[in-house]
This record gives structure tokens, sequence and C-alpha cells, in this order.
């Protein structure tokens, strides 16, 4: 196995055979994505916990919320920018791409989102995103105020934050085993 075919840096086998919920669910990223995405293959080496890891994702990421999926990606990637994981800016610069159209923003994005064209609303969510990312203690309400002051709920400052402290957390583990994202996410949407 070459370093890109292998998902980390750590030798821990994907369980053997996989339970049938979690093949129909490896299938169905294959039908959707065109691929399963590495992070997944690599927290199969225990099924609890990459159902663990899924759900989070999945409520985060694609649950009911006032931010929308391309939103939440763009957190992603800013939490990511900060923090330098090669396998999020990448996965996500994706994503951005993909769910925006425009592969000028997807990377505006990885590089440094204040180089892009944002509306006040998406200005004030990553610069939310990027204060957590690195001094979170220093967050006051008037932080939280400037959010609604362009238009989000208090349930809405919930999700942003949680969106930026599941990449925190996800941005850590993946740059300290050596995750690699898939060799596809490169050449998507561009």
């Amino acid at each position: 196995m070459t370093k890109t075919d292998q998902p980390t840096a750590l030798d821990l086998p994907m369980v053997s055979p996989l339970p049938d919920a979690t093949q129909k669910y490896f299938d169905i990223c294959t039908d959707k994505l065109g691929l399963i995405p590495n992070v997944l293959q690599a927290y199969a080496f225990d099924i609890t916990k990459l159902n663990t890891f899924a759900a989070l994702y999945n409520d985060l990421m694609l649950g009911e919320s006032g931010l929308s999926k391309l939103d939440r990606e763009m957190i992603g990637v800013v939490v990511s920018s900060v923090n330098k994981c090669f396998y999020c800016l990448t996965a996500h610069g994706a994503a951005v791409r993909a769910l925006s159209g425009d592969p000028i923003l997807g990377e505006m994005m990885v590089m440094n989102y204040r180089a892009a064209d944002l509306d006040a609303r998406q200005r004030a969510m990553l610069d939310f995103a990027e204060l957590m990312t690195k001094d979170s203690a220093t967050i006051e309400e008037h932080h939280r105020q400037a959010l609604r002051d362009v238009g989000f709920s208090d349930r809405d400052i919930w999700d942003i934050a949680n969106v930026a402290g599941f990449y925190n957390m996800t941005n850590r583990v993946a740059s300290a085993v050596d995750m690699r994202p898939n060799d596809e996410y490169h050449s998507q949407n561009r």
C-alpha cells in the first residue's frame, strides 16, 4: 500500500468483514461521492468510533440548521486553514468549490478567506470561527452580538460554534495521525 493509498500513518486495519450497516454506508458514499473518504476508512478499525464520528459529522454538516451546507463547509475550511490541516483543506476545499460552483472561491477559502468576495453575514461567521480557533477564551458577548447584528439567531451561533469546534478536533486528529485525503479531491470541481 502506498502512502496515498493508506488513510493514516498508523497501522490500524479496517474491520473485515465490515458489518452490513457499515458496508451499506460505504456503498452510499461510493455512489454519491465516487469514493469512500479516507477519514471514514481511518475510523473503520473500530466500528463504534466510526459510527460516533459519522453521526456527529452528519448531524453538524447535514442536519437541519439556519446555516447552509456551503456555510458549514466554509467554516470547516477557515478552521482548517488556521490549523494547517492538509486533509480537511483538501477535502473541504473541494466541497466549497462544488457547492459554490466557484473554483476560485474554494482556493481563496483555503489560502485566505479575507481575499474572497463575501457578504457581511459570511464574513462575520468566518471571523467568529477564526477567533474561536485561534483564541476561544477571548470570545465575549460583543462577538456573539456581531453575529446577531448580521442576522444570525442564537441557534445559528450554536451551530457555528459546534461546526468550528468539530473541525478543530478533527484537524488535530488528522494532523497527529498524518491522515491523507483521497487523491480524487485534488482535481474535483476545478
